[in-house]
């Protein structure tokens, strides 16, 4: 089985953030691995995002029936753009933690986009159907996503765009419930 460039490149990339994070682990001091009060942050492991401030990208996709859509057609919502593929473990063990957070806060104006990146729409299509996926599922069978409007070979990759069409958080990394809460909720209150 040959093994393309894209793939090898992802591959090292994650094995380097979990290598990254176990040495951490074990040699940052005791004091700063439970510098907060918070219980649930001492066994909260996934991404917390970065602060940005960009303009959304210009993107348009076609979804899992065909249909093309824009992120602009999503001025005036909460919008989280997560990049992830079918083959990526930590993408799988995310999408039940953004669907359920979806079902929370989808009548408060707030979306989750899920870009597939590159796999064989019937892939995708079972992926959607064995998670119960609602929330909206678009191709990229060319990358447009990771190499050109978000510009990152990391999967899972997630931007929070505000409804006035600025980027404002960005993870990379499977993202909790915890997380989702404390960074999401309340832009989606602004």
């Amino acid at each position: 089985m040959k093994i393309s460039a894209r793939v090898l490149s992802l591959i090292i990339s994650g094995v380097g953030l979990i290598l990254l994070g176990v040495v951490l682990y074990f040699f940052l001091p005791a004091s700063q691995q439970s510098a907060t009060n918070d219980p649930a942050a001492a066994t909260d492991f996934s991404s917390i995002p970065a602060k940005v401030q960009f303009d959304a990208p210009v993107l348009t996709l076609s979804d899992i029936g065909g249909i093309q859509h824009s992120l602009s057609d999503y001025r005036g919502q909460v919008v989280l753009v997560n990049l992830w593929a079918t083959w990526c473990p930590p993408c799988k063990a995310e999408m039940p933690t953004l669907q359920t957070f979806y079902s929370k806060y989808q009548a408060a104006g707030f979306m989750v986009i899920a870009v597939e990146d590159g796999d064989p729409t019937p892939d995708v299509v079972a992926f959607v159907k064995d998670y119960e996926l609602t929330f909206p599922v678009w191709l990229d069978p060319t990358y447009q996503a990771t190499d050109h409007a978000f510009k990152t070979p990391n999967l899972p990759s997630s931007y929070l765009i505000d409804r006035n069409g600025k980027v404002r958080l960005a993870w990379v990394g499977a993202i909790s419930e915890g997380n989702l809460e404390k960074y999401i909720v309340p832009i989606i209150k602004e």
